[in-house]
Parts: C-alpha cells; structure tokens; sequence
C-alpha cells in the first residue's frame, strides 16, 4: 500500500475507532443514567419491574419529598456528614500530598528509594480493616469524624503524592533558587513560590478524590458506623429490607446522590484531563 493510500485509510479508521468509542460509552454510561432517571420517577408498583417502560404516571415530587423525609430526614443529615467529610478530608490530601511530593522531587537523599516503595505500597497493599479498627479504638477516634477523615487522607494519599511529584518535576529549580537568595525560608518557598503553580493538578486532585470519598460506602461502613454519621452512600438501606424493596425510592435516592459528582465532572472535565496529563508529558 502506498502512501498516499495510508494517509487515506486512515480517517476512516479513526472514525470507526470514534464511533465503537461513543457506542460503548452510550452503553455503559448513557443506558443505566436513563434506566435509573425512569425508575426514580415510577410509582412503586411499576418501579418493581424494573425496565425501560416509560412511567403511567410521574411521581417526581412525591419521591422527593418522601426520600427526604425518610428516617427522619436521614438524606439531609447524611448529605452534612458527606461534605464535611469530603472538604476535610480532600484539602488534607491536597496539603500533604503537594508537601511531600514537594520534598520527594527537590530533595535527593539515601531514604528515598524506601519513601517511594512506601507510596507505591498505598497504592498496591490493600487495607485492614480489624487492624485499623483496632488503631483507632486505641486513638479514641472509632465512630468519630475526624477518625474518618484521617482514614481517607491516608487510603488517598499516595495517588496524591505521585501526581504532585510528577508536576514539581515540570518546575524550573531557579525559581527555588532565586526564593532562597531573597531571604524565602521553606514554607515561605512552598506556600508564596511552589504551590500556586501548582494550580492545574491542585484542581485535578481536588475533583478526582472528591467525587471517591463523597461515593465511599465502605470506609464509612466499616469506621463510621451509626444513623447520625450515615454518609450518603449508607442511605441507599433505607429504601431496602429483607422482604421488600422500595425501587422508585431506591433509585430516586441513587439519583439524588449521583448529581453532585455528575455536575463536578461535567464542569471540570477538561482541567482534569489537562491536570493529569501536563504532569506525565512534561514530567
């Protein structure tokens, strides 16, 4: 084949490639929006057979208010409990994690061949939930907030920490140069020079483990037990028991808690992108 001829064959298969790639992404993320979107808005009888039959009669605001009202407004509660959580727990990872990452790139010493294999290891070894219980026990911060929240910063923060370093790397070291000739001490140096530059992947890390602690369901479960500390995800029992299952309420619930980090991605989908790969490129 010549040339001329691959240069030609080769917007149709990019085309093609495009088109199984909306296919797919229509299937897997498209279909079961809609499937949940339909069912959140059915009564409870056609909610039971769960398809794609268009409803008899739309009860929007009635499921509403009733998965609202729910356990004593447990939706409400459990939505505070949730943005306390992911505030907290998400401007930690971000501190840190550009602290670390920080210090990682610039400073080059013998421990850290042994600082990485622990990062990596956050990121390969999965928890232990009985040892970790019994730490916290021994802390005192079992059933607690801030026990949590030390939770999620820890299990986030090695994803954290690869992508600042990575983005440090992209950095000229004669801004820390000229930092230090002006009188910067290190946290002067960090906070005035290093972490606004940082912004794109600040952006990317904030969105990213915003969207994982917000969806969590099992460190809460497992750290955070009780009604009055019930997370968003923990609310879907409400609507579900041994012998029945509300699915209207079910799904209406489910949809209430997807528009958030729906909406997060839909509008900081690019600087995400832009976040992760500026980083990879440069770095």
């Amino acid at each position: 084949m010549s040339t001329a001829e691959l240069v030609n064959h080769k917007p149709g298969r990019n085309y093609l490639l495009s088109a199984i790639a909306i296919v797919s992404s229509v299937v897997v993320f498209v279909i079961p929006f809609v499937f949940i979107v339909l069912t959140a808005v059915k009564d409870r009888q056609q909610s039971a057979d769960l398809d794609f039959a268009w409803p008899h009669q739309f009860r929007i605001v009635q499921n509403f208010v009733e998965v609202l009202e729910a356990r004593d407004y447990m939706l409400v509660i459990a939505f505070i409990n949730s943005t306390i959580l992911t505030v907290a727990s998400v401007t930690g990872m971000v501190v840190l994690a550009a602290m670390a990452g920080f210090v990682l790139q610039r400073r080059k010493s013998r421990w850290n061949p042994f600082i990485n294999f622990l990062v990596l290891s956050g990121l390969i070894i999965p928890p232990a939930v009985v040892p970790t219980i019994w730490v916290l026990q021994q802390l005192g911060l079992f059933r607690t907030m801030p026990g949590l929240i030390l939770i999620e910063i820890a299990f986030g923060l090695s994803f954290c920490i690869l992508l600042f370093r990575a983005f440090v790397a992209t950095i000229p070291r004669e801004l820390d140069e000229a930092a230090i000739i002006d009188g910067a001490g290190p946290l002067r140096l960090f906070f005035r020079v290093i972490f606004p530059l940082l912004r794109s992947v600040i952006i990317t890390v904030v969105v990213v483990q915003s969207v994982n602690v917000f969806n969590d369901f099992v460190n809460p479960l497992y750290f955070l037990p009780g009604d009055q500390n019930a997370t968003v995800q923990l609310t879907l029992y409400n609507f579900q028991s041994q012998f029945s299952t509300q699915y209207n309420l079910l799904f209406m619930n489910i949809l209430l808690i997807t528009i958030p980090p729906l909406i997060m991605f839909l509008f900081f989908n690019r600087r995400i992108v832009a976040g992760m790969t500026s980083g990879a490129i440069k770095g």
